[in-house]
């Protein structure tokens, strides 16, 4: 189950990277361009690959009976659900059109 461990943690930095792209998107605190496109591909592209990935994993790992704990920890776990959660709203309605509409 290192494999596991090994796409949260991916996961993970790929959340941060998330959080901040979504910040860029508020305030430009990054002003080199290459760096700021390498943040929002890292951010929202691997975002939307691993956060779906990684949480059908441990919904499969927990269906199979297996304490998740034992091989990832809690805030891991936690962190990456809030991820996805975050990244769901970001693409539902942020970017809805009817969110824009007076």
């Amino acid at each position: 189950m290192r494999w596991l461990l090994f796409l949260s943690r991916l996961a993970f930095i790929s959340g941060v990277f998330f959080l901040a792209s979504a910040s860029l998107l508020v305030t430009d605190w990054l002003k080199d361009e290459n760096l700021k496109s390498t943040v929002i591909i890292i951010g929202y592209f691997m975002g939307i690959i691993l956060f779906p990935v990684v949480n059908l994993c441990y919904i499969a790992v927990f269906l199979v009976k297996k304490r998740i704990r034992q091989y990832v920890p809690l805030w891991l776990i936690v962190s990456n659900i809030f991820f996805l959660l975050a990244l769901a709203y970001f693409i539902f309605y942020l970017n809805d059109p009817y969110y824009h509409q007076k």
